[in-house]
């Protein structure tokens, strides 16, 4: 014959969903490891996500922290499947959004004025988020490419800076200068004179020291 055993066995201790478990980084002091978890925008990010996420049940908070870290891991690597995800999952909501308000607005629009207005207006806002998600959606999708226009300076005037200083501000001043003038006929004497093709050239001796020695 068996004895009862008299050992009663201890419940499992049920953690708290809210709860999270932090291990101690011995590198850190509990006051800096505490303020970084704080402020840290995936943490944060994933409180609020714990917060508005229980209609399927309560989730754990610790978990939550896990999954959004996964998540920004992805787009940290390159990877925005999940983001092209979340916005066509919103267009979709956007646009049932604006049917079942534009439905209530058809149903009030003969007795209810004002409240079908209303209905009509938030339907249109709808409307306007849901197209503009699109437009984000399909830029992730098909990146705009943009086309530099290159100046052309290799014809034309061009503009020259030189350098002068200037002894009153003790700084280096700039001035343009337009490059383009006509070949001028070379001056002598100064500028004074003017060189003239036409006119006889006075013959230039021979030099002794180079004259033939015999004929």
């Amino acid at each position: 014959m068996k004895t009862p055993s008299t050992q009663k066995k201890t419940p499992a201790t049920k953690t708290n969903s809210s709860t999270l478990l932090i291990t101690h980084d011995k590198a850190k002091t509990k006051e800096r490891q505490l303020a970084e978890i704080s402020l840290s925008a995936t943490t944060l990010n994933a409180v609020t996500a714990h917060t508005f996420t229980q209609f399927l049940g309560e989730t754990d908070l610790g978990e939550t922290i896990k999954v959004m870290r996964e998540k920004t891991s992805k787009v940290n690597g390159g990877d925005l499947s999940e983001l092209e995800n979340t916005l066509t999952a919103q267009t979709v909501s956007l646009d049932a959004i604006f049917n079942q308000l534009a439905r209530r607005a058809s149903l009030n629009i003969g007795e209810h004025i004002n409240a079908a207005e209303t209905y009509m207006r938030l339907a249109l806002k709808a409307q306007a988020q849901c197209a503009r998600t699109i437009e984000v959606l399909a830029a992730m999708k098909n990146p705009p490419v943009v086309f530099a226009k290159q100046a052309n300076i290799s014809h034309g005037n061009q503009q020259v800076n030189n350098g002068t200083f200037d002894t009153n501000t003790h700084g280096r001043t700039h001035t343009g200068k337009i490059i383009n003038q006509p070949n001028e006929l070379l001056e002598a004497n100064n500028g004074s004179e003017k060189m003239d093709g036409r006119a006889a050239q006075t013959a230039i001796p021979k030099d002794k020291a180079m004259a033939t020695v015999a004929t």
